[in-house]
């Protein structure tokens, strides 16, 4: 029968059925997911084909996972030119990200938005603890809010604490599958806390993404919503890097370049020290923001490191 990847452990699933009933399963064989070099064959949001298996324990078999509409990935922290698989099947995803205790980096929101882009996940920004912002945060959440709209990014406002925005967040995630990403210490645990009561997700878990000093497995857990839809949790994961990107690729996943590369004057620029390159150009002339170009620089600079494995 058809089920849903609810949580990996590495080697047994926790995967629930058309019937509602949750099992678990393991794999059968080997997979291997053509165009896919991943360290993890199955990943929460994975829809797969399970056999019950005869038994007091009432575990089934996984063998065969059906085609992914989307995917999002990070580079492996263990294998350096492999990519780990997240999670699968997304409609949207939301990063939580903070101006104040802690302040979430411009660099890690653009890497954010890259990696959506590169699969075709509609992103969200979602700025928490807006209860302790004064007006010094309140500008700059202006001024980013009017950067990442016009880039076509959908940019919300809430505070868990006072529980404000929450209605626009249900909202948000009715009838959707939403990965949810964000530091440790943004009130992502909380956040998920409130929209799940009965889960008692513990609030110390480091949170966010990809892997630099991870010595343990990052499992993501999906969780169903009261009403209609599901949340993924990815705990313990802290920055994002960057995997099965070509340095010359990187352009096309800001928006804001992607629009005029056609204008620059060699096809393969770079954006860094060509002549005549239209990106650089709309830098100086403020159509692109500087902050953005810087990190466009930085994860092509890392690029460089990994050669875009």
């Amino acid at each position: 029968m058809k089920a849903l990847v609810y949580k990996s452990t590495g080697s047994w699933y926790s995967v629930k059925d058309e019937t509602g009933k949750f099992h678990n399963a393991r794999i059968k064989g080997v997979f291997k997911i053509e165009g896919i070099t991943s360290t993890n064959p199955l990943a929460v949001g994975d829809w797969v084909n399970i056999e019950i298996e005869e038994g007091a324990e009432a575990t089934a078999v996984i063998d065969e996972i059906f085609p992914r509409t989307n995917y999002i990935n990070r580079q492996s922290p263990r294998v350096k030119y492999h990519q780990h698989i997240i999670a699968a099947n997304l409609d949207q995803s939301i990063l939580i990200a903070t101006l104040k205790e802690p302040r979430t980096s411009r660099g890690f929101i653009d890497r954010f938005l890259v990696v959506c882009e590169m699969y075709h996940v509609p992103a969200i920004l979602l700025f928490n603890k807006t209860d302790i912002y004064r007006e010094k945060e309140w500008a700059i959440y202006e001024t980013l809010s009017g950067i990442y709209r016009s880039l076509g990014y959908q940019v919300e406002a809430v505070s868990v604490e006072k529980q404000e925005g929450l209605e626009m967040l249900n909202d948000l995630l009715h009838n959707k599958t939403t990965l949810i990403s964000g530091h440790s210490g943004v009130g992502k645990s909380s956040l998920i806390n409130t929209l799940l009561p009965k889960e008692g997700i513990k609030t110390q878990i480091v949170s966010g993404w990809s892997g630099k000093g991870m010595h343990t497995t990052t499992f993501a857990t999906m969780y169903d919503l009261p009403g209609a839809g599901r949340i993924i949790d990815t705990p313990g994961i802290r920055e994002l890097a960057i995997a099965n990107l070509g340095r010359e690729e990187l352009s096309h996943y800001f928006p804001e370049m992607r629009e005029r590369l056609q204008h620059c004057q060699y096809n393969n620029c770079m954006h860094v020290n060509e002549p005549k390159c239209a990106v650089k150009q709309a830098v100086s002339d403020g159509d692109i923001d500087e902050e953005r170009y810087i990190s466009y620089l930085n994860i092509l600079d890392s690029l460089g490191e990994n050669k875009g494995y």
